[in-house]
C-alpha cells in the first residue's frame, strides 16, 4: 500500500468517526487498567457487564486487594480465564500499593512489570489515559492491518512496528481505535462486509464481498 493510499485510508476513518473511543467502560485510569487486563480473550461486552458490579463495590487497589482472589472471582467468573485474571489482579493491586503509592504508573516499563500486563495492555493505558500515540494490536487490528495491506506482519509485534512506521503522525493516536472498531463491526473475521466499508477504495483485499441479497 502506498503512503498516499494509507493517508487516504485514515482520512476516510477520520471523516466517518472523528473522535473514536474504546468501548471498555471506566471512570479512572485504575478502572481502565483493570478492564483491559480482564479483556484478554474476552469481549468488551462481557467485561463491562462484570465491571459494572465490581467497580460499584471496589474500584481502587486497596478495595480490590481487600476482596482477595476468591472475592474478586465472584465478580468476574463470567469472563474467560477468570481465576488466573483474579490472581494477577490481586498481585497487580498489591504492587501498585507497595511500589507506586496506589497510582497507575505512566511509563511502559513500569506498566509491563505489573502482573497480567503485557505490551498490548500497556499500549491501551498509555494511549487512552496518558495520551501517548501508541498502537495496541489486538486480533481485530492485526486482521485489518494484514487484510487491507495497510501493515502486513506475521505477528502482533511486526504489525505494531509496521503501523508505527507507516501511519501518518496526525492519525497515530487514534489509529488503533479505528482499526479495532473496524475489525469488530465491519472487517469481520469470517466475512468482511465490504459493501459498507468506508475504506473500500483504499483496501487491497480482493475480491470484495457483496451485500447479501434479500429474498
Amino acid at each position: 500500500m502506498t503512503p498516499a493510499k494509507r493517508r487516504a485510508l485514515f482520512e476516510a476513518f477520520a471523516r466517518a468517526n472523528p473522535h473514536p473511543q474504546g468501548e471498555l467502560r471506566h471512570s479512572s485510569t485504575f478502572e481502565l487498567l483493570i478492564a483491559v487486563v480482564l479483556s484478554a480473550q474476552a469481549t468488551d461486552r462481557s467485561v463491562n457487564a462484570a465491571t459494572a458490579t465490581l467497580f460499584a463495590k471496589a474500584n481502587t487497589p486497596v478495595a480490590i486487594q481487600a476482596l482477595g482472589e476468591k472475592g474478586l472471582s465472584a465478580y468476574i467468573r463470567t469472563i474467560g480465564l477468570y481465576r488466573s485474571k483474579a490472581r494477577n489482579i490481586i498481585a497487580l493491586c498489591r504492587q501498585l500499593i507497595e511500589r507506586h503509592g496506589g497510582q497507575v504508573p505512566r511509563t511502559r516499563e513500569e506498566l509491563e512489570a505489573l502482573p497480567g500486563v503485557g505490551r498490548k495492555t500497556a499500549n491501551v493505558v498509555l494511549n487512552i489515559a496518558f495520551g501517548e500515540a501508541c498502537i495496541a494490536v489486538d486480533t481485530h487490528c492485526f486482521r485489518v492491518a494484514n487484510r487491507t495491506g495497510l501493515a502486513p506482519g506475521k505477528n502482533v509485534w511486526e504489525v505494531e512496528e509496521q503501523l508505527m512506521r507507516v501511519v501518518p503522525e496526525k492519525y497515530r493516536h487514534d489509529a488503533h481505535h479505528w482499526l479495532i472498531l473496524h475489525g469488530r463491526y465491519v472487517c469481520k473475521a469470517r466475512k468482511p462486509e465490504c459493501w459498507r466499508c468506508v475504506i473500500s477504495r483504499q483496501c487491497e483485499y480482493e475480491p470484495k464481498t457483496a451485500a447479501p441479497t434479500t429474498q
